[in-house]
């Protein structure tokens, strides 16, 4: 991973073998930071997305190996316990079959680059677990 610093936040640059969620953690965890959003693209060969069932509050995961496109990875970085903690979602297909997935990113291996745009914002927000609802809410 190599990065440079702006005074709106961070460049990212991911090479081969990299992962996005490692990747990100560690920016966070190195640079402190509390409040972020994410935006990128690029390419991966090795995807597990989740889908939250609001029933079961529990995610259904997905895994998918092979050659494709990062169309659009959103999301932000937030704190919770003092630790970073990164809420993704990423939209992504293969070109050769033209499927397209999306979901909660949890594991993300890149095939050729991925390029990550990290806007800090000042102050914090932290995250909360809801009962009710099965997530880590912003804790405002």
């Amino acid at each position: 991973m190599e990065y440079r610093k702006f005074s709106q936040g961070y460049v990212l640059r991911l090479d081969p073998g990299e992962e996005i969620v490692d990747g990100l953690t560690r920016l966070a965890e190195q640079e402190n930071i509390q409040l972020a959003s994410v935006t990128g693209l690029g390419a991966a060969n090795d995807i597990t997305v989740g889908i939250f069932n609001n029933a079961e509050k529990q995610f259904q995961a997905r895994h998918c190996q092979g050659e494709y496109e990062i169309a659009s990875l959103v999301g932000s970085i937030t704190r919770k316990d003092g630790e970073p903690y990164l809420h993704l979602h990423i939209t992504f297909g293969s070109p050769t079959t033209g499927e397209v997935y999306a979901g909660h990113l949890a594991k993300c291996v890149i095939s050729a680059t991925a390029e990550l745009f990290v806007q800090t914002w000042d102050g914090q927000v932290g995250r909360r677990f809801s009962d009710r609802i099965g997530l880590n809410l912003l804790d405002f």
